[in-house]
């Protein structure tokens, strides 16, 4: 086993896989009768291919390698990586995700980047798949459980004291719009995900910030269905800045037109976008370890 691989080993062994593992699912999800059997079919599934494809990664290009940037260039994540991690979070080992993402890491990648280009899209894949009908809630829950792992770890936000206290996220629609199916679906995941989510979907904007202002949150997760809502939700997530307890809140906001055109999300005064729920969970866990970072 290579020296990534051992380091990654070192890092999950040391907080302990499982007791890592409940704090980013639910644990309704966790303690269901039939996860240890999807862990090991789906294990089954990609120990003999996916692992040791994503190992040779790391012995094949580590020595001797070029200038950073040609590293960069010849590391960034392809397609075939971003659902090869994928399968590797949908079964039960992290070992060599890990040790794929300390290569592109020490190499020059920043966890920023890795976020773009790897976990993020990864995320998005998982919500691909369950679109798809290739697999169901419970393992793209287990899969983006394992990314916000990966990622936390990383980042070193596991180790804050009372992590699940702070896991908390404002959810709402912008005030006046109908569409709450967006909404309710980045809901639902978050709760699986093991986060505590508070949900205003008919209030007003002073209603949202009153929230803020009586409640601790690390993340509020806006959703928009139209342009034309733009303006209010500006306005609203103005006033939640304005109001909030928590005067880090990081902000991700969700719509149709933010795919689109993902620089609309500063212009409303968002750190963040998300284009499904999978990702979103994320998006969320992202926000939380820059607070963390920053703090």
């Amino acid at each position: 086993m290579g020296q990534a691989a051992r380091v990654a080993r070192s890092a999950v062994d040391r907080q302990g896989l499982e007791r890592l593992e409940t704090h980013f699912i639910s644990h309704e999800v966790y303690r269901r009768d039939d996860l240890a059997e999807r862990q090991i079919r789906l294990a089954r599934a990609v120990s003999s291919k996916i692992i040791p494809q994503l190992l040779r990664l790391h012995s094949e290009v580590v020595p001797d390698a070029p200038a950073v940037e040609t590293v960069i260039e010849t590391l960034a994540p392809t397609s075939s990586d971003i659902s090869g991690l994928a399968d590797i979070v949908l079964g039960n080992d992290l070992e060599a995700a890990m040790a794929y993402i300390i290569v592109l890491r020490d190499k020059g990648m920043s966890m920023d980047t890795l976020f773009v280009e790897l976990l993020e899209p990864t995320a998005r894949y998982l919500g691909h798949l369950w679109d798809e009908d290739e697999c169901d809630f419970i393992d793209v829950t287990l899969g983006v459980a394992r990314l916000q792992k990966l990622l936390a770890t990383f980042n070193n936000s596991h180790m804050l004291p009372g992590l699940d206290k702070r896991r908390n996220v404002l959810m709402a629609t912008t005030p006046g719009d109908q569409h709450y199916f967006g909404a309710t679906m980045v809901e639902r995941f978050l709760l699986a995900a093991g986060w505590t989510v508070q949900s205003e979907f008919d209030g007003d904007a002073a209603m949202i910030a009153d929230l803020a202002r009586t409640e601790w949150f690390s993340v509020a997760g806006l959703t928009a269905g139209s342009e034309h809502m733009l303006g209010t939700l500006k306005d609203t997530i103005s006033l939640v800045r304005e109001k909030s307890c928590n005067p880090t809140i990081g902000i991700m906001v969700g719509g149709p037109m933010f795919t689109k055109n993902p620089a609309l999300v500063h212009e409303v005064g968002a750190d963040a976008t998300a284009p499904n729920a999978p990702a979103a969970v994320l998006v969320a866990q992202k926000l939380f370890d820059l607070a963390v970072l920053n703090s």
